[in-house]
């Protein structure tokens, strides 16, 4: 029924979307002008960036739109290669190059914390017997 009426709507739509948008964007740089100048919070914008508003909005929704579609597809994806990879691979040697990797990236990681240990605190640290 509203069909006919869309080339009105969406026009008056994007123009109303695009002064509110102006809006919030010079409300809040007068609200950062505001601020002290040793306020953490105070930024420095540009006074122009309040002009983009309008035009930059349409590009960041349709941007985060894509972005959005891309990701459901490559979760799709990867949900589909994995359910065939679980199928067709029996061995589990997936699990074995983990293993490998975690053991080969945990060593190095305990080496650089013990090196640290015993550039802080000397030879004070003993090291534990293993078990």
């Amino acid at each position: 029924m509203l069909w006919p009426y869309l080339i009105y709507f969406c026009p008056g739509l994007a123009l109303l979307l695009s002064l509110l948008c102006w809006a919030f964007a010079g409300h809040a740089y007068r609200v950062n002008a505001k601020r002290l100048a040793d306020d953490p919070e105070k930024k420095d914008f540009d006074p122009n960036a309040v002009l983009l508003a309008p035009i930059t909005w349409p590009l960041f929704l349709v941007g985060s739109a894509l972005l959005f579609i891309i990701k459901a597809l490559l979760y799709g994806l990867f949900l589909v290669l994995f359910t065939i990879a679980l199928l067709v691979i029996r061995k589990p040697f997936l699990l074995i190059w983990l293993d490998k990797i975690a053991r080969k990236v945990g060593g190095k990681l305990l080496e650089a914390n013990t090196f640290l240990l015993r550039m802080a605190f000397g030879n004070r640290v003993e090291s534990p017997q293993s078990i």
